[in-house]
């Protein structure tokens, strides 16, 4: 795994809406496999902070979200707009 593929995987873990489910279809790795790679890359004060934050957060687990859905983009985004929100 290269260096832009971590630094993906940490910016997606530490998003509050997105959940392990999504970074396990685009890379391939389990939510405890993401931990260990956390664990391994950040301070552990951050990895802390981190854990604590996530642990039990319904919009990081699928299975205790509310919200049924299987899309894990934005729903204002085009298609093909490269992270661009479109204009109304």
């Amino acid at each position: 795994m290269n260096e832009e593929d971590i630094d993906r995987i940490i910016e997606m873990a530490w998003e509050d809406r997105t959940p392990f489910d999504a970074i396990k279809m685009q890379f391939g790795m389990a939510e405890s496999q993401v931990i260990l790679l956390m664990r391994k890359e950040l301070r552990n004060s951050s990895f802390k902070r981190w854990r604590a934050r996530v642990q039990g957060r319904s919009t990081k687990h699928v299975a205790l979200s509310t919200i049924n859905t299987s899309r894990f983009k934005c729903t204002l985004q085009r298609s093909i707009t490269h992270n661009k929100i479109s204009k109304r």
